[in-house]
C-alpha cells in the first residue's frame, strides 16, 4: 500500500479555539512526507495533562490542531531518507519531536540522551502541531521507537510521553539498586508508572500523594512505604526520614504541580541529595532554608530520547510494567473521556482505541503486556 491507496480524509479530534471543547472534524490525511517522516495508522491515543496546557493556550499551537502527543500505531507510508530499520506494517509509539534541526549541538556532538532537546525543533506533534487523537498521524522517524511485540498498544501510547517522562526521571536520579527514592505525586499517570520503573532497578520506593485514590494506586503498583501529602510538609519529612534511617530519599522526582510539591520534596531528600523535576507547574517554588542550607541539586528533565524510548521500552517488556488504563472506543468518545478527566477520580491514564482491528492483530503477535 502506498499513499495513493490512502484515504484523502480521516477524523481528528481538535482544538479550535482555546478553552473551548475539542472538536471531532473531518480533515486531510497527511500524505506529504518529507525525508525522514512515516504516517502511522493510529491504533491508541492518550490523554495527558499536557493537553489541558495545549487548550488553555500555555502551549500555543497554530489552531486549528489535532490533539494529543501520546500515540501509537503502525506504519504505512515512509519518506525517501528513512532508516532501513523501519519498515511498512511496524508497530511504533510516536516521537513528539518533528524535525528537529540535526546540526546544532544536542542534534550532533552532544550526548545521545539530550537528542530531544534541539531548540529549534520544528514543532512537537499534539503540542506545536498535530497530534495522535486521530485515525492517522506524521511522525518523524528520528524520535519513532519501535514496540516490542510484547507490549501492546494501550500500554504504549501512554508511555509515548508519560512513561518516556517519568522513566527519564528515574534513570536521572542515578541511583542503584537499595537506595531510596520518593516521587511525589506517585498515584497518577506518570507515578504508578515511575514506581513500577524503581522497582524493576532494585530501588525502595516512598510514594507521595495528597488523593485518597493516589495513595491507593501508589500502594498497588508496588510502592514501600506510601506517605499522605496532606499530613503537611514537616510531617511527611519525618515519616520519609524514619524509614530511611534518619537521612531521608537518596533522590526525589517532583511529578505533582501542586504548588508545594517541589518543596516538599526538597524537605524529604537527604542532605546533598538531587530532586528532579518534571511537573510543570506556572512556578517551582522553593524556601531558600529547604535548598540551599541543604544543598540540595533540583534538576529539570523532560522525555527520553529515542535511544532511551528503546531502553524503557525493553525494561517494559522484560518487567511486565503495567500501565493502567482507562478505555475510550472511537474519537467520538472524546468529551465521555473528558467528563471522567474532569470529575478528577480517574487512575492511572485514558485513552482511546481508535483501531480495534490493530488491536485484534496484535493479539496475534503474543502482546499482553
Amino acid at each position: 500500500m502506498g499513499v495513493e491507496d490512502l484515504p484523502d480524509t480521516m477524523k481528528a479530534v481538535q482544538v479550535s479555539q482555546f478553552n473551548k471543547p475539542y472538536q471531532v472534524r473531518t480533515v486531510p490525511v497527511p500524505k506529504k512526507l518529507h525525508g525522514p517522516d512515516l504516517l502511522i495508522k493510529v491504533a491508541v491515543a492518550s490523554y495527558c495533562h499536557t493537553d489541558s496546557m495545549v487548550t488553555a493556550g500555555i502551549f500555543p499551537p497554530p489552531l486549528p490542531c489535532t490533539a494529543s502527543h501520546e500515540g501509537a500505531g503502525t506504519i504505512v507510508a515512509m519518506g525517501p531518507d528513512v532508516p532501513s530499520e523501519y519498515k511498512i506494517g511496524m508497530r511504533v509509539i510516536g516521537g513528539l519531536p518533528y524535525h528537529p534541526c540535526r546540526v546544532c549541538e544536542d542534534c550532533t556532538t552532544g550526548p545521545e540522551n539530550q537528542r530531544q532537546y534541539c531548540p529549534t525543533v520544528e514543532r512537537h506533534n499534539g503540542v506545536l502541531g498535530d497530534g495522535f487523537f486521530a485515525e492517522y498521524a506524521l511522525v518523524d522517524s528520528w524520535n519513532t521507537t519501535p514496540l516490542p511485540d510484547k507490549v501492546t498498544f494501550e500500554a504504549a501510547a501512554p508511555l509515548a510521553c508519560a512513561g518516556r517522562t517519568i522513566w527519564r526521571g528515574v534513570d536521572q536520579t542515578g541511583l542503584v539498586s537499595g537506595q531510596w527514592i520518593a516521587l511525589v505525586g506517585s498515584g497518577g499517570g506518570l507515578g504508578h508508572l515511575g514506581i513500577q520503573f524503581a522497582k524493576a532497578r532494585g530501588l525502595n520506593v516512598i510514594g507521595v500523594d495528597a488523593r485518597d485514590d493516589g495513595l491507593e494506586l501508589s500502594k498497588s503498583s508496588g510502592a514501600d512505604v506510601v506517605v499522605d501529602a496532606r499530613k503537611g510538609k514537616e510531617e511527611v519529612a519525618k515519616q520519609v526520614q524514619s524509614v530511611t534511617g534518619g537521612k531521608g530519599a537518596d533522590a526525589t522526582v517532583s511529578i505533582s504541580d501542586h504548588k508545594d510539591a517541589t518543596a516538599i520534596s526538597c524537605a524529604i531528600t537527604k542532605m546533598h541529595g538531587e530532586v528532579i523535576q518534571i511537573a510543570q507547574p506556572k512556578e517551582v517554588i522553593v524556601p531558600f532554608h529547604e535548598f540551599i542550607f541543604r544543598d540540595i541539586r533540583l534538576r529539570g528533565s523532560l522525555l527520553c530520547s529515542e535511544q532511551e524510548s528503546r531502553r524503557m521500552l525493553a525494561e517494559v517488556a522484560a518487567n511486565n510494567i503495567h500501565t493502567k488504563v482507562n478505555i475510550f472506543k472511537g474519537l467520538d468518545s472524546i468529551h465521555d473521556l473528558m467528563e471522567v478527566i474532569h470529575g478528577g477520580k480517574i487512575q492511572g491514564k485514558a485513552v482511546i482505541v481508535i483501531d480495534e482491528e490493530q488491536i485484534q492483530k496484535e493479539k496475534e503477535l503474543g502482546a499482553k503486556v
